[in-house]
């Protein structure tokens, strides 16, 4: 399974994608998802945030047979802002590295909206038939 964006995999995320821009939601194209996957799930975090890592994006029950990830759909899980939707890239300082996880699951997940990313892995463990990362860089301009 692969995912791919207009950022190359340990390139830098364009500025419209975060903060500092639009904080559009970046496009993710999927391929070589399983033929056994009834759905997918999406994990973005930051692991250099100050405080521990810090979840952006959280979603679950998307459509097995989806190719292009541009904006909300399945199931959204609660972030670190409490909210349920994509919140781009914002460090404090410094160079920040984003990693978009998608998994393939054999089944659709019993979730309840805005459980958050502890509760989707938990519920995701045994599932997973196949995973794919997908790592951009992000530094604010001073």
């Amino acid at each position: 399974m692969n995912v791919t964006s207009v950022f190359s995999n340990g390139g830098n995320i364009q500025q419209e994608y975060t903060c500092d821009g639009q904080d559009k939601i970046p496009p993710l194209e999927i391929s070589a998802v399983p033929a056994a996957a009834k759905t997918l799930a999406l994990i973005m975090d930051d692991p250099d945030a100050p405080m521990g890592t810090w979840d952006h994006w959280i979603l679950w029950n998307i459509p097995a047979d989806t190719k292009l990830i541009n904006k909300q759909m399945g199931v959204a899980g609660r972030n670190s802002w409490e909210k349920l939707n994509y919140g781009g890239p914002c460090p404090p300082s410094g160079v920040h590295r984003y990693f978009f996880k998608l998994y393939a699951l054999d089944t659709i997940l019993d979730l309840p909206a805005g459980s958050n990313k502890t509760a989707l892995e938990k519920a995701m463990k045994g599932h997973i038939l196949a995973e794919a990362v997908l790592m951009g860089k992000y530094q604010r301009q001073k």
